[in-house]
């Protein structure tokens, strides 16, 4: 998965100016994906694997490989992405490391020949054919609306970053040396076939493993030819390789690929100092001295047993905390997601009919795009800030930028990663809760002691697309 991330402004009302886009869709076959929720999107994907058998038997344990011998489903996955849409991206303006690798294994080590600057699709086209050499595509789902689609409801599913890629393989050839990804890999066979060599993997679930040759890897303890319409799933972690077959054709896949730096540390590095924050605002022992010196010595034996104790009184507090603070993940997850996929129905992110009023009846909209969070005021620089909440959404990021980072070279387009939303007094999280966790919920009945603090609440989120009157 790429990098993301970025500066962030609490309200993003800045007028975004989108990237040309080029226009590579094209009618699309008889579609297996059942788009009524994310849950369902998810059981198309693994087809006929249930979800319960996946999370209990294949996921962060061995890889799946689901073989399909349908033609539907393979003119399906061949729509996804094709050589020949490049022809048109790059007439859009694509450039070689930011939208474009050139690739090749050579002796077993990863070979990149990347030109600069924009890609040229002739060139691209001489690059694959005279050197052998893969194409890597990076994040298509910023160009093709299908992937979009799949992307978005799989991030809903989640609750974690989606990113993709797209390889392109002449026949005869290899385009990566083994290696091993971050992330939890599902791999979708496009075009052509593609022989897989799984390993062993040394370190389970790793995130720095040097993989220097086939002798230090030792043989692969599974082999598979994926053709289209064929899924394969494997962990973070696994150590892997794929070459297309030579004598026929060149192969397509692409890799959705989720979970990049979401495991129980990451969560508890984020989570811990919100916890430790609110503690030592009640308990005084927090907020006694360390003893002189301490953060000069280079042994602190004699100090362990203390920060033991106050560990411990922590994991207390924990087990009777109801919420858990969030300090950047829900932020960076939501600022860097993907919009809602609205195909034409671009009015839907107009604020939905009638404005409401005390006696009206209301629900959420896009619950999967929106998350509440209290954090100390923003805008307030003093020290003793007072807490607020804040309702963050994804409505308004940019497609465009997905999974692309914060690059600042000529290649880039100008722009920040914002986060869009509201702040709101903290006696506002109850009603708050009330909308979140309603069907629908009559204006008048929310927790909040004055009539025009509640019509004030709704009409904000009115505002912002969040909720409509019915």
């Amino acid at each position: 998965m790429s990098k993301k991330g970025g500066k962030q402004t609490e309200k993003g009302r800045k007028v975004h100016v989108p990237c040309k886009r080029a226009k590579v869709e094209a009618s699309c076959p008889s579609s297996p994906m059942n788009y009524d929720s994310p849950d369902s999107v998810f059981e198309s994907l693994i087809f006929p694997i249930e979800q319960e058998t996946f999370f209990k038997e294949y996921w962060e344990q061995k890889p799946l490989l689901i073989q399909r011998d349908d033609p539907s489903v393979a003119a399906y996955y061949q729509s996804l992405f094709q050589l020949m849409d490049l022809k048109e991206l790059s007439s859009q303006g694509l450039y070689y490391g930011r939208d474009v690798n050139i690739c090749r294994c050579v002796n077993g080590k990863k070979k990149v020949l990347n030109k600069d600057g924009k890609v040229n699709y002739m060139q691209l086209k001489r690059d694959f054919d005279q050197k052998k050499a893969t194409i890597q595509f990076h994040q298509p789902q910023r160009f093709k609306d299908e992937l979009w689609r799949i992307q978005e409801k799989l991030e809903c599913y989640f609750g974690s970053l989606v990113g993709s890629n797209v390889y392109i393989t002449p026949p005869g050839s290899q385009g990566l040396p083994p290696h091993y990804d971050d992330v939890e890999v599902f791999i979708l066979q496009l075009e052509g076939e593609k022989h897989w060599r799984l390993y062993k993997p040394t370190v389970h679930l790793a995130r720095e493993y040097n993989v220097e040759s086939e002798d230090r890897i030792g043989n692969p303890i599974h082999e598979f030819i994926l053709k289209p319409g064929d899924l394969l799933y494997f962990p973070r972690g696994t150590i892997h390789q794929a070459d297309t077959p030579p004598g026929g054709l060149y192969s397509t896949h692409v890799t959705i690929s989720t979970y990049q730096n979401n495991s129980w540390g990451d969560f508890l590095l984020d989570a811990i100092p919100g916890l430790v924050f609110d503690t030592a605002k009640e308990d005084v022992a927090l907020r006694t001295s360390i003893p002189r010196q301490l953060l000069m010595q280079v042994d602190i034996a004699d100090s362990t047993r203390r920060l033991s104790s106050f560990l411990r009184s922590l994991a207390d507090r924990l087990e009777n905390t109801k919420e858990l603070r969030s300090s950047d993940m829900k932020k960076d997850f939501i600022m860097n997601r993907l919009p809602p996929f609205l195909g034409n129905s671009s009015d839907l992110l107009a604020p939905g009919g009638k404005l409401p009023k005390l006696d009206s009846k209301i629900r959420l909209r896009f619950k999967d795009h929106a998350m509440i969070t209290v954090e100390p005021d923003q805008e307030n620089s003093d020290e003793l800030r007072k807490e607020m909440v804040y309702v963050y959404h994804s409505l308004k990021n940019r497609r465009e930028r997905h999974m692309m980072g914060n690059e600042d070279d000529d290649t880039s387009e100008e722009g920040i990663s914002e986060t869009h939303g509201l702040r709101f007094p903290l006696s506002h999280m109850d009603a708050l809760k009330q909308i979140w966790r309603s069907a629908t919920v009559a204006v008048k009945e929310l927790s909040l002691k004055s009539d025009a603090e509640k019509e004030n609440l709704v009409l904000s989120l009115w505002a912002e697309c969040l909720i409509e009157v019915i």
